[in-house]
């Protein structure tokens, strides 16, 4: 008898090309010692703690008790869209057309549209290593093929001009960036961007950046790609600045001629975002919630003050201080632990003997993903005291 349990159906091939998502697997492991009893310091996922400040919340109950709940526009409300460009003149100085923003139910609905829409069969696109494991899988769901570019600290872990150059070949179409990045929470420099931009323009491609961070930035105003030219198409998410992950919200801003084809994809493939999520996001650009998210802003700075020397204290280094966002890569190879060096053993050995998470290399690339961890500090203050004492003593640093 075959007690080999066959699928029912035939998968399609490109499921192959989709990796699973270790940071999940990492805390799916964690919640199991969580429901032993074991108190766990979570600096794996890279989720605020704060959540929707009480204005959100009320416009969202307002909105529900009004029954605004029907489908929105495949484009979104026209009054968020409107609320989304006001915003990037209020905090950039730029003027964008309403008419150029879509919504999205969230931002990985926008990179997925994105790709869809940009990305052929077999078309290269050229993006840092390391970088947010999903980037390469949406181009892959899409047929075509990432292209991981080895980026080190001399680069700020970023894709450079001189890397698009060297690597682009006939089948590249374009390119996909992150600034601030998810896993280094570094920025491309200014004129650095705008060398991309020009050198993908000149060979005909498309600029994408993934622009979900922006809004935590620490050092420096941020510089929006969307001031180098209206044909770079940039995604943007209430996620991570606004605190409203789950809420699932996002935004695009693309070309005007491209805005009927992005269209016609996400009536077809999402209908529209969540209307109440976007009736409830309409507050986050009110003056008092702005002030709250401002705040938090530089919660997020002082635990990032905090975390890298520590971090470095305990024997990690951090080539390239992150900037923004809430995460920081660091090599793990001079840490005082048998692990060292072999990051999927030695966050296991954090979790299991310390409590502590945090994620291994091999999510975000294959350049160098065993010298590499990443930490999320979007966790309260007090829990990274603690993790580091903890790790202090599992790494005998007393």
């Amino acid at each position: 008898m075959n007690l080999v349990a066959e699928p029912l159906l035939r998968l399609a091939a490109r499921v192959d090309a989709i990796q699973p998502f270790y940071v999940m697997e990492l805390a799916k492991e964690a919640a199991k010692l969580e429901h032993a009893g074991r108190d766990i310091i979570h600096m794996g996922i890279g989720e605020p703690d704060f959540t929707a400040p009480e204005p959100v919340v009320e416009t969202a109950t307002a909105a529900l008790r009004r029954g605004v709940t029907q489908y929105t526009s495949a484009l979104g409300l026209p009054a968020l869209r409107e609320a989304i460009a006001a915003h990037y003149a209020r905090t950039s100085g730029l003027s964008i057309d309403p008419a150029r923003v879509i919504v999205t139910a969230g931002a990985s609905a926008a990179l997925l549209l994105a790709c869809v829409a940009l990305v052929d069969r077999d078309d290269e696109v050229l993006m840092p290593d390391p970088c947010y494991p999903c980037n390469r899988h949406f181009v892959a769901a899409a047929e075509g093929r990432p292209v991981l570019v080895p980026s080190g600290p001399g680069t700020r872990y970023q894709l450079s001009a001189a890397d698009v150059a060297r690597h682009w070949t006939p089948r590249t179409r374009g390119v996909l960036l992150a600034s601030p990045s998810n896993p280094t929470g570094t920025s491309i420099e200014a004129g650095e961007l705008e060398r991309i931009v020009e050198a993908v323009r000149a060979r005909g491609g498309f600029t994408i950046v993934d622009e979900i961070y922006q809004g935590l930035s620490y050092d420096a105003p941020p510089v929006s790609a969307l001031s180098l030219g209206e044909d770079v198409v940039t995604v943007n998410s209430f996620s991570k600045y606004f605190n409203m992950t789950g809420w699932r919200l996002g935004w695009l801003v693309v070309p005007t001629a491209l805005v009927g084809a992005f269209e016609k994809l996400a009536q077809n493939l999402f209908i529209c975002a969540s209307a109440l999520a976007q009736h409830a996001a309409l507050a986050c650009f009110e003056p008092d919630t702005l002030a709250i998210y401002e705040s938090r802003r530089a919660e997020f700075r002082r635990r990032r003050d905090f975390i890298v020397p520590a971090l470095e204290s305990l024997g990690f280094s951090v080539p390239v201080r992150p900037d923004g966002a809430f995460y920081v890569y660091a090599d793990c190879t001079g840490v005082a632990h048998p692990a060292a060096g072999d990051s999927d053993a030695l966050t296991r050995a954090m979790l299991h003997e310390a409590g502590t998470v945090m994620v291994p290399g091999m999510d975000f690339g294959v350049a160098a993903p065993h010298r590499h961890v990443r930490l999320s500090y979007a966790t309260a203050y007090a829990r990274l005291e603690e993790a580091v004492e903890r790790l202090r003593e599992l790494f005998g640093r007393r």
